[in-house]
Protein backbone atom coordinates (compact mmCIF):
# COMPACT_ATOMS: atom_id res chain seq x y z
CA UNK A 1 0.00 0.00 0.00
CA UNK A 2 1.17 3.75 -0.94
CA UNK A 3 -0.16 6.52 0.99
CA UNK A 4 0.24 9.70 -0.74
CA UNK A 5 0.30 13.28 1.48
CA UNK A 6 0.17 17.08 -0.17
CA UNK A 7 1.26 20.17 1.61
CA UNK A 8 2.33 23.17 -0.26
CA UNK A 9 -1.52 24.93 -0.47
CA UNK A 10 -2.58 27.97 0.14
CA UNK A 11 -3.95 31.63 -0.68
CA UNK A 12 -2.16 33.74 -2.82
CA UNK A 13 -2.96 36.77 -5.41
CA UNK A 14 -3.35 36.26 -8.66
CA UNK A 15 0.41 36.13 -10.45
CA UNK A 16 1.69 34.82 -7.41
CA UNK A 17 3.40 31.21 -6.75
CA UNK A 18 3.04 28.16 -5.04
CA UNK A 19 4.58 25.38 -4.75
CA UNK A 20 3.02 22.03 -3.80
CA UNK A 21 4.71 18.76 -2.35
CA UNK A 22 3.57 15.08 -2.27
CA UNK A 23 5.27 12.48 0.06
CA UNK A 24 4.53 8.81 -0.79
CA UNK A 25 5.27 6.67 2.71
CA UNK A 26 4.64 2.94 2.89
CA UNK A 27 6.55 1.85 -0.47
CA UNK A 28 8.80 3.40 -2.64
CA UNK A 29 7.46 5.09 -5.54
CA UNK A 30 10.48 5.64 -7.88
CA UNK A 31 8.80 3.24 -10.63
CA UNK A 32 5.25 5.01 -10.56
CA UNK A 33 3.73 7.14 -12.53
CA UNK A 34 2.99 10.16 -10.52
CA UNK A 35 0.40 13.10 -11.26
CA UNK A 36 -1.49 16.00 -10.05
CA UNK A 37 -5.29 16.50 -10.43
CA UNK A 38 -7.37 19.52 -9.24
CA UNK A 39 -11.17 19.79 -8.76
CA UNK A 40 -12.83 22.81 -8.61
CA UNK A 41 -16.16 23.34 -6.60
CA UNK A 42 -19.37 21.86 -8.83
CA UNK A 43 -16.18 20.70 -11.52
CA UNK A 44 -14.94 17.33 -12.31
CA UNK A 45 -11.29 16.86 -11.22
CA UNK A 46 -9.18 17.39 -14.31
CA UNK A 47 -5.59 16.08 -14.43
CA UNK A 48 -2.82 18.85 -14.48
CA UNK A 49 0.42 17.46 -14.79
CA UNK A 50 1.63 13.87 -14.69
CA UNK A 51 5.42 12.61 -14.70
CA UNK A 52 7.01 8.89 -16.00
CA UNK A 53 8.77 7.09 -13.43
CA UNK A 54 12.43 8.62 -14.59
CA UNK A 55 10.94 11.99 -14.74
CA UNK A 56 11.82 12.90 -18.12
CA UNK A 57 8.59 13.69 -19.49
CA UNK A 58 6.26 15.79 -18.09
CA UNK A 59 2.70 16.30 -19.64
CA UNK A 60 0.57 19.08 -19.00
CA UNK A 61 -2.79 20.03 -19.40
CA UNK A 62 -2.98 23.36 -22.00
CA UNK A 63 -4.39 25.59 -19.50
CA UNK A 64 -1.40 25.29 -17.16
CA UNK A 65 1.80 25.00 -19.77
CA UNK A 66 4.37 27.55 -19.63
CA UNK A 67 3.07 27.92 -15.95
CA UNK A 68 3.45 24.99 -13.95
CA UNK A 69 6.27 22.29 -13.70
CA UNK A 70 5.94 19.23 -12.31
CA UNK A 71 8.92 16.82 -10.78
CA UNK A 72 9.80 14.41 -8.71
CA UNK A 73 12.61 13.17 -6.49
CA UNK A 74 12.78 9.37 -6.00
CA UNK A 75 15.68 9.88 -3.71
CA UNK A 76 13.17 11.65 -1.21
CA UNK A 77 9.97 9.64 -2.60
CA UNK A 78 8.53 12.85 -3.42
CA UNK A 79 6.24 14.79 -6.21
CA UNK A 80 6.17 18.79 -6.55
CA UNK A 81 4.29 21.05 -8.67
CA UNK A 82 5.48 24.63 -9.08
CA UNK A 83 2.75 26.95 -10.22
CA UNK A 84 3.31 30.09 -11.62
CA UNK A 85 1.63 33.09 -12.47
CA UNK A 86 -1.20 31.79 -10.82
CA UNK A 87 -4.87 32.71 -12.15
CA UNK A 88 -7.93 32.71 -10.32
CA UNK A 89 -9.35 29.65 -12.46
CA UNK A 90 -6.62 27.43 -11.05
CA UNK A 91 -8.51 27.39 -7.72
CA UNK A 92 -9.10 24.09 -6.89
CA UNK A 93 -8.18 21.25 -4.35
CA UNK A 94 -5.09 19.44 -5.82
CA UNK A 95 -4.61 15.96 -5.19
CA UNK A 96 -1.35 13.76 -5.86
CA UNK A 97 -1.81 10.53 -7.07
CA UNK A 98 0.19 7.16 -8.12
CA UNK A 99 -0.07 4.65 -10.49
CA UNK A 100 -0.25 1.15 -9.05
CA UNK A 101 2.18 -1.31 -10.57
CA UNK A 102 1.15 -4.43 -9.49
CA UNK A 103 -1.91 -4.06 -11.09
CA UNK A 104 -1.34 -1.87 -14.12
CA UNK A 105 -4.36 0.26 -12.67
CA UNK A 106 -3.67 3.79 -13.11
CA UNK A 107 -3.87 6.51 -10.24
CA UNK A 108 -4.98 3.85 -7.80
CA UNK A 109 -3.44 5.89 -5.27
CA UNK A 110 -4.73 9.13 -3.87
CA UNK A 111 -3.84 11.91 -0.87
CA UNK A 112 -6.56 13.66 0.48
CA UNK A 113 -5.56 17.34 -1.37
CA UNK A 114 -4.48 20.18 -0.48
CA UNK A 115 -6.67 23.63 -1.32
CA UNK A 116 -5.07 26.37 -3.70
CA UNK A 117 -7.06 29.77 -3.72
CA UNK A 118 -6.34 32.63 -6.12
CA UNK A 119 -7.71 35.78 -5.46
CA UNK A 120 -8.13 38.52 -8.20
Amino acid sequence: QVQLAESGGGLVQAGGSLRLSCVASGRTVSDYRMGWFRQAPGEERESVATINSSGDMPVYVDSVKGRFTISRDNAKNMVFLQMNNLKPGDTAVYFCAADNPDTYRQFDYWGQGTQVTVSS
